[in-house]
């Protein structure tokens, strides 16, 4: 298939793609030398790129320092190509990887209607594994998904949502009381992720990391599921939280967001997460709802 697309690509409209690309990092302002290096073309070749780009309105010039950066007509593609995605579609090869991976259930989410909604999950392949609905909706102060995306939204939505939500103590472990509440959001948005230790469901672990647009705007968070007795301990720190973190700073990656590894801190990066046999219990086919 790529020998078939190289016969029929266009080399000036490869260029000028390749040139557009430069200016992925946030803030970036490039001049004709700055390109020349980056693309090693020839000073004229790159010249007669951004001219034409410029002309067209998805380049434009800073007149101050004689660079260019993205136009207007780049913000407007972007802001279609954001409006026409399906998610669901866009994030399931993510969330099969990552399930491959760590054999728990995993899924993406995000806040709806003031609760955490499940849009897209892939199911573990173990025998004792622990479900939500797809399409279900939790409250957002006691689950990991719903704890991260609370950290990374501006303040005053969060506010907003936490003056509305009705804080019960689903489990003896749910966090207490609004101040609490805040200090763990700090906590989160500091550490790029969150944990809910049976916060919810007694026997029950969440682990979340946030997804961010190309505006930087958290849209949602992946997260892993399973019981609580499979994901504490050293595999939590040493597998699934480094193989979610970086799951999800890929997948911001994706979305056009180039400072996801430094939106998320690095906990123990892991090239290739090492594959281990989980022994299963005894009680082989439960499943928890």
């Amino acid at each position: 298939m790529n020998a078939v697309a190289d016969n029929y690509t266009i080399q000036a409209v490869s260029r000028a793609l390749e040139l557009l690309e430069q200016f992925q990092e946030g803030g970036t302002e490039l001049g004709i030398t700055d390109l020349s290096n980056r693309m090693n073309l020839s000073k004229n070749s790159v010249f007669r790129l951004v001219v034409t780009l410029n002309s067209k309105k998805y380049l434009e010039i800073n007149h101050y320092t004689g660079k260019y950066r993205l136009g207007i007509k780049t913000r407007t593609l972007g802001q279609a190509a954001t409006k026409q995605n399906n998610f669901s579609n866009y994030v399931r090869p993510f969330l099969e990887d990552l399930t491959r991976q760590c054999h728990e259930t995993c899924y993406f989410s995000i806040i709806k209607s003031g609760y955490s909604y499940y849009l897209e999950g892939v199911e573990s392949d173990l025998p004792v594994r622990v479900l939500h609905r797809v399409g279900s909706s939790l409250p957002l102060y006691c689950t990991a998904a719903g704890k991260v995306k609370l950290a990374f939204i501006e303040p005053h939505q969060q506010l907003d949502l936490l003056s509305r939500a009705k804080i019960n103590g689903c489990t003896t472990s749910t966090t207490a009381g609004p101040g609490v509440l805040q200090n763990e959001l700090k906590k989160v948005a500091r550490q790029g992720y969150a944990i809910d230790d049976q916060e919810h469901d007694a026997g029950v672990m969440e682990i979340a990391a946030p997804v961010f647009d190309s505006n930087g705007t958290i849209i949602g968070a992946l997260s892993i599921l399973g019981p609580e007795m499979r994901l504490a301990g050293t595999r939590l720190e040493d597998e699934l939280l480094p193989l979610l973190c970086q799951s999800a700073s890929r997948l911001s990656r994706e979305l056009g967001y180039y400072q996801a590894e430094e939106a998320v801190p690095k906990i123990k990066q892991q090239k290739h997460p090492p594959k281990k046999k989980i022994k299963m219990p005894a009680s082989a086919g439960r499943a928890y709802h």
